[in-house]
């Protein structure tokens, strides 16, 4: 009895250090992410990495550019102190952040950047598996599911990218993405679970800066494809794993914004490469004045209760959570369409309002506009 008694003693001191341990990598990569994220703000002020608000713009301010570049640093420390344990993900990210970065800087061709995601997310699928051909399989089956989800997946990523345009909301979103995901992998064990603490921790560190009434600094193209493509992989993985592609519930909010407001872009016949305010999150923003901080907040819980409800409350079966998938597109999807029936003729207000004013103001008042200033400081 003693001697049960002492290992089970010894059993418990062991699993008490290894935790402890553990939460101290956690904090020290948590400031040491903090601490990297300070000194980008320091080099994005002195080569002037900024974000000029213009009449596209729900900003008023000039704001440190490029924040997100955190997301990818993450995952590069994560792969640094767990080895490597994704290398075509980490590939895949930098690649795609890289470029996105050097776009924020300077604008690439929307055709390069276009090739350079799908690209990524090849990579992406490669360390997914989804390029892998079972013994028997269809090679041309499989490479009609892989073309299929290589244009929905750089579709999403665009989307995510698309919904970056006020404060707070990549940062919370992301996290409202993220804790679900951390609570299925307790269930089904489908990636590491260090990875989802460690770009959890980032995102923490982002909204530090970013989810407040007067950001540091914006995420930009950087952050928001670079965690677009880590939370995809993330996605992608649980799917792979459970056969159920109905977990795209989890990305269901900035879905149905994404595609329905594209949908609205098509028939007026807009240009989809063209900067606008035409989100619903734009016109709470923008047009209705409601802080940004709140808007972002209001996306963040409607996704994290379309999440939970998923997990804890449907029967765990691919049938119901398909069902769940449509019903909960469909109510969100009339409450986008009732909201922009109420709400948009705001937004053709202020369209007409700033065409007004180009057409009235005088061309030899054009060169008193007083210029951005070239600097900025976090």
């Amino acid at each position: 009895m003693s001697t049960l008694l002492t290992r089970n003693s010894k059993s418990l001191i062991r699993m008490f250090f290894s935790y402890d341990f553990e939460m101290s990598v956690y904090l020290f990569i948590f400031i040491l992410l903090l601490a990297l994220e300070l000194v980008y703000f320091r080099i994005a002020d002195k080569f002037n990495i900024i974000d000029k608000p213009n009449q596209r713009s729900s900003h008023t301010r000039i704001v440190l550019r490029g924040g997100g570049i955190i997301f990818t640093i993450a995952l590069w420390i994560w792969s640094i102190w767990y080895g490597y344990q994704y290398p075509w993900l980490l590939a895949g990210v930098t690649l795609a952040a890289g470029v996105s970065f050097v776009d924020d800087i300077h604008s690439l061709p929307d055709s390069l950047r276009l090739v350079v995601q799908f690209a990524s997310m090849f990579l992406v699928f490669q360390e997914v598996g989804l390029l892998t051909v079972e013994d028997g399989g269809s090679w041309f089956m499989q490479g009609l599911i892989v073309l299929a989800a290589l244009i929905v997946c750089v579709g999403g990523t665009n989307i995510f990218n698309f919904m970056d345009g006020i404060n707070g909301i990549t940062g919370g979103y992301s996290l409202a993405m993220v804790i679900p995901l951390f609570l299925l992998n307790r269930k089904y064990a489908f990636m590491e679970e260090s990875m989802l603490i460690v770009i959890g921790l980032s995102l923490l560190v982002f909204c530090l800066f970013n989810f407040r009434k007067k950001a540091k600094c914006f995420a930009g193209d950087v952050g928001s494809i670079g965690i677009a493509l880590i939370l995809t992989f993330c996605m992608a993985r649980l799917m792979m794993v459970t056969g159920d592609v109905a977990w795209i519930v989890l990305f269901l909010i900035y879905g149905v914004d994404g595609v329905l407001t594209i949908c609205h872009r098509i028939m007026l016949h807009e240009n989809l490469g063209q900067a606008h305010r035409k989100h619903a999150y734009q016109l709470m923003a923008n047009e209705l004045k409601i802080p940004h901080v709140v808007v972002s907040t209001i996306y963040m819980l409607l996704q994290l209760a379309v999440s939970l409800i998923a997990i804890y409350v449907i029967p765990d079966t691919v049938a119901a959570h398909w069902i769940y998938l449509v019903c909960s597109a469909v109510v969100m999807a009339i409450a986008y369409i009732l909201f922009k029936m109420k709400y948009y003729h705001l937004h053709e207000e202020y369209l007409r309002s700033i065409s007004f004013q180009k057409e009235t103001e005088p061309k030899e008042n054009s060169t008193l506009t007083k210029p951005f200033p070239t600097s900025v400081k976090a």
